[in-house]
Order: structure tokens, then C-alpha cells, then sequence
């Protein structure tokens, strides 16, 4: 079954203005039958977003306007396409606490949703790993080199595995090779292979499923999918679901690369 699990919408304040009915008219003409819609949450109220123009997250105010919309999506298409409500969540360490109470409170209005690392913490604080390439080759000097800042944030990932969200916990983990995005952009070879195993293993164990993301391949300092192909092979291996996520900002880039991968992994 065709199914694309990371769709972002006109609520993303750092993305298109293409409405929600075009990104299911596109998805129900390319044949999927099945999609979620996963805005990126509201960030915690007292996070500072580091970005320049505070954009990480959906404005809170928005928040049940996005879920009316979605609904209303819901009844609309449901006897073309089965769509989820979701949300992308952010894995802010030290926000733990305030991350749960959020999904208490929309948890049970969601059918699905992606637990994703974004932001790494160094000497309290806060950085958007991939916003932007400067910013990344600024924060790898920060931490002492590329590969310490690759260490950060994989114990991190581990971190957004281990902890205790509550009962509306996202049950998919987000491109969690995310760190990739701009591993052309340095002239550092990192094996990276034992801590990307390692984070499978605690997926299995855990019982998540994971984001199959294909927008790195679109992504000219990564041209890769997060993760790559042989860790996606080893997750097939090790029985965690696999789950098709085109990470699409854009009507123009949903199911991105999705019949390409379909000939190298059956998922």
C-alpha cells in the first residue's frame, strides 16, 4: 500500500502556502492510499528558538485551526485516501516535562505523529542543526569538530528514544540521520555506523517505527535518504516498521523520490 507518513502544510511558518486539498489531490492521483499530515507541534512556550526568524514550530495559535482543517480533510477524501492528523514533535533535551504536558493535551487528537531532533544543546545552548550549512560548520567548531558534534547528536536521538513522554508519545522516530543534511559541506569521513546501529537496536526494542525520509536525496550537502539505504535495510532486518516519508514543505516535492527508493527497499 502507498503510504507517505511526513507531509507538512500551509501551517508551517517556514514553508509553502499550497493548501491542504492540493497535497491530498496530488497524493490521490499519484495512487497513495494512505498519508499523514505532520505539521511540526507548537515549540514548548518558554524555548527560545534559535533560528533567526523563530520559525521551527507552528504559531500555538494556529494549533486547532490545523486539526479543524484536517478533520474536515478527513470526511472530505475519506473514500479516496485514508488521512492522518499528526504532527511533527520536537525532542527538546531539558523540555522534557513541558513536551509531555503538550501531548497530553493533543494526544488524543492525533492518529499518528514523528518524534525528530532538531535542535542540540551545547554549554546551555540551543542550536538548529539544519538550518542552514554556516550555522553547522559553526556549531561542529563549537563542539570541537564534526565528529564530537555527530556524537551530540546521536546520544541525543538516543536521549528522544529513551525518554519518558507519557502515553501520546510519538511512536515514529524522524530522520534519525538527520546530522547528514550537510556532511558534504566538510571534508571530514565519519563512520557513524556503530551509533546508527545502536539506535536501531533501541528502536526495536522500544517497538518504534521508523521515518523512511527521502528528502536528503533533494539536498545538496546530503544526497541521501535519512538514514541510508544499508541502515534502512538493516531496520527491514531487525522487523522495525518502516514507514515512506517525503518530508514535503511543498505540494511540488510530496512522495519526492518515492518510486526511485521503491526499486531499492520494499517497504
Amino acid at each position: 500500500m502507498k503510504r507517505d507518513g511526513h507531509i507538512h502544510t500551509p501551517f508551517c511558518p517556514h514553508g509553502s502556502t499550497d493548501s491542504i486539498e492540493k497535497y491530498v489531490e496530488k497524493a490521490i492521483t499519484s495512487g497513495f492510499k494512505e498519508i499523514t499530515f505532520t505539521e511540526h507541534a507548537p515549540l514548548p512556550e518558554n524555548f527560545v528558538d534559535p533560528t533567526p526568524d523563530k520559525d521551527s514550530g507552528m504559531n500555538p495559535a494556529y494549533l486547532m485551526d490545523y486539526f479543524k482543517q484536517l478533520q474536515c480533510a478527513k470526511e472530505q477524501y475519506e473514500s479516496q485516501i485514508k488521512i492522518n492528523i499528526g504532527l511533527e514533535v520536537d525532542y527538546i533535551v531539558g523540555f522534557e516535562h513541558e513536551t509531555k504536558q503538550f501531548l497530553d493535551e493533543v494526544g488524543p487528537l492525533l492518529d499518528d505523529a514523528i518524534l525528530s531532533v532538531h535542535f542540540l544543546n551545547f554549554q546551555e545552548e540551543y542550536v538548529c542543526i539544519d538550518f542552514s550549512q554556516e550555522v553547522y560548520l559553526q556549531f561542529a567548531n563549537k563542539v570541537g569538530g564534526i565528529l564530537p558534534m555527530y556524537k551530540l547528536y546521536y546520544e541525543t536521538v538516543k536521549k528522544s528514544i529513551l525518554a519518558d513522554l507519557g502515553l501520546y508519545k510519538p511512536k515514529r522516530i524522524g530522520h534519525p540521520t538527520l546530522i547528514h543534511k550537510f556532511q558534504l559541506a566538510h571534508n571530514e569521513q565519519v563512520d557513524d555506523a556503530a551509533d546508527i546501529n545502536e539506535l536501531l537496536k533501541m528502536m526495536q526494542n522500544s517497538h518504534y517505527e521508523l521515518d523512511f525520509n527521502s528528502a536528503g536525496l533533494s539536498k545538496p550537502y546530503c544526497n541521501e535518504t535519512y538514514p541510508p539505504y544499508p541502515f534502512v535495510k538493516q531496520a527491514i532486518n531487525l522487523q522495525i516498521p518502516i514507514v515512506f516519508g517525503s518530508d514535503a514543505h511543498t505540494v511540488a516535492d510530496l512522495h519526492q523520490h518515492y518510486e526511485t527508493l521503491l526499486k531499492k527497499i520494499t517497504f
